[in-house]
């Protein structure tokens, strides 16, 4: 489990920026160390390269790399925005997070700021005989770097911003936090049965999301004051000033709980203003939801989108990590108790807002009812009476909105299909 210094780490090497300056300094770097590396080399060396090959190199990339720089990052914002306007905002961040987007950006611009950063040079004398040769071989480099990486942007854009690509990579996004999830059902934790009356609440000083929570550190803090903790405020869970982000119970013999701790527990929860697909499995599933509901709507009428949504929510939840586990495994932190995601809770955030907003579409409701039949085989899988309850609340929204009788005919059949062979019934 990451703890909450690595999870910081990592959000921020996820960002646009971070690449982009770590390219630049790269480039900086590269463009100065040629200097003293050409002073090693002898000067006669120099006559290999003309006196105005470099310059008129670093010119040329200097020129262009500026516009390509310019160019590349407004492609990435409209396709930031149609992925917003097509799909749903939730998915912008992971857009964002594109490695090959944020690597394309930030070549061109280390491109552009290696060759300025040796222009300067040139013109001021800095680079002897040998240098010029240092810094030609560099350009070179550059040049195979910066074309093949055009070549590999120019591939990249067809798919960036489409709707599909969106539920390509929400759908990744939400499998790995769901296979994360199963695997660790209480991240690591206990599983939160009961809190006991004589427990003391803690309440977290801050308003947002629960984004990250570092059980590692509520363990060790557990482990050295003798105490259990049940936490109620998991990742993807609104918490405020008000609310109980956790409960505390010292052991018989353990010490006198004092206000430092506090500070430890606190900092084992990163809250922010928005949701974190890592954590938070049920993130997914609801952006995978919003998309569908969105080409449900009367504005864009797209039930093919729709249908390929569940199609990706079915798949996802019918994971094999889906399967219940035979011997509970022991859990990495005893002393904590972590809240549960209940396979109604897993159903209603892929399903209910598409059983409402796809109703009056029969195509949509028999691929529902097969679904949500897939989902309830009830071999070693606890997802059997959530996907019953969908599939009936699908059919009663169903029966209730479909204007066409043979519509309702048809969707009442499907379902009664299904039933006969033990799924939905």
């Amino acid at each position: 489990m990451m703890s909450g210094r690595w999870w910081l780490a990592a959000q921020v090497t996820k960002r646009l920026g971070f690449r982009a300056t770590l390219y630049a300094l790269i480039a900086v770097v590269t463009a100065v160390l040629s200097i003293p590396i050409g002073r090693i080399l002898p000067d006669n060396l120099s006559n290999l390269v003309g006196a105005g090959a470099v310059e008129s190199i670093l010119t040329i990339i200097a020129a262009s790399m500026l516009a390509v720089t310019t160019f590349s990052l407004s492609t990435l914002v409209s396709a930031t925005t149609a992925a917003a306007t097509s799909g749903t905002p939730r998915a912008i961040s992971l857009l964002l997070q594109d490695q090959t987007a944020q690597t394309a950006l930030s070549t061109f611009l280390g491109a552009f700021l290696f060759s300025l950063v040796g222009l300067i040079a040139l013109n001021t004398g800095l680079y002897t005989g040998g240098a010029r040769l240092v810094l030609f071989a560099g350009t070179l480099a550059v040049v195979i770097l910066v074309v093949t990486m055009l070549l590999r942007w120019i591939g990249h854009l067809a798919g960036l911003g489409q709707v599909g690509e969106t539920i390509r990579r929400v759908a990744e996004a939400a499998e790995a936090a769901y296979v994360n999830e199963r695997s660790k059902p209480c991240l690591g934790g206990r599983p939160l049965d009961e809190i006991p009356a004589s427990a003391m609440p803690i309440f977290h000083p801050q308003t947002g999301y629960v984004r990250h929570l570092d059980i590692a550190l509520l363990s060790s803090a557990a482990e050295t004051c003798q105490m259990q903790l049940y936490v109620v405020q998991r990742p993807g869970d609104f918490c405020s000033p008000n609310r109980p982000i956790l409960y505390l119970l010292p052991d018989t013999t353990g010490t006198t709980i004092l206000d430092d701790l506090k500070h430890d527990l606190f900092r084992a929860f990163a809250i922010g203003y928005a949701r974190n697909f890592e954590q938070d499995p049920l993130f997914g599933l609801t952006a995978l939801s919003e998309i569908a509901s969105h080409a449900l709507s009367r504005g864009i009428n797209d039930p093919g989108t729709a249908i390929d949504v569940i199609s990706q929510l079915t798949r996802i939840l019918g994971h094999e990590s889906g399967k219940q586990s035979v011997e509970p495994l022991e859990p990495d932190c005893p002393r904590v108790h972590v809240k549960k995601i209940n396979a109604d809770d897993y159903v209603e955030a892929a399903f209910l807002a598409i059983t409402r907003d796809g109703a009056g579409m029969v195509e949509v409701g028999l691929v529902l009812q097969h679904a949500l039949s897939a989902l309830a085989t009830g071999e070693g899988y606890d997802f059997t009476q959530a996907a019953r309850a969908m599939a009936k609340t699908a059919l009663e929204r169903g029966l209730a909105t479909l204007a066409f009788e043979d519509d309702r005919a048809r969707l009442l059949a499907v379902h009664d299909e299904e039933s006969k062979f033990g799924h939905l019934g």
